[in-house]
């Protein structure tokens, strides 16, 4: 097992840990995180009727417009301020955030904070 399976599978773990009390419901859907090496992905999901409410990411065609988006960081801002955009139309307005397992800082602080300035509550 090389390290990067090491790695992968202490976050699926704390990730697990963390779904244990991370629970999204109607009123108050889960905002979770997904990041790999060069993207970032974002949805919002209702996990009692198991449906995705919102979704945005760095593949997404309004930010993949903007070539040069610069660091990772400004890239995972933008697609916070599209989810909550998106989180808006879908009449959206409180989220729990769950960060997949991964550290709150970075990229994940990044998005969370964007999500919050564009009137997004969690």
């Amino acid at each position: 097992m090389n390290s990067g399976e090491i790695r992968r599978k202490a976050r699926i773990k704390r990730h697990r840990r963390a779904r244990k009390r991370v629970v999204g419901s109607g009123e108050r859907p889960r905002l979770a995180v997904f990041k790999s090496a060069r993207h970032i992905y974002a949805q919002i999901i209702d996990d009692d009727a198991g449906h995705t409410l919102a979704a945005a990411s760095s593949l997404s065609a309004q930010i993949a417009q903007g070539k040069d988006w610069g660091d990772k960081k400004s890239v995972a801002k933008a697609v916070g301020k599209l989810l909550a955009e998106a989180a808006r139309k879908a009449k959206i307005k409180k989220a729990v955030f769950d960060r997949g397992g991964y550290r709150y800082h970075g990229r994940v602080k990044a998005l969370a904070e964007a999500a919050r300035e564009a009137g997004l509550e969690f």
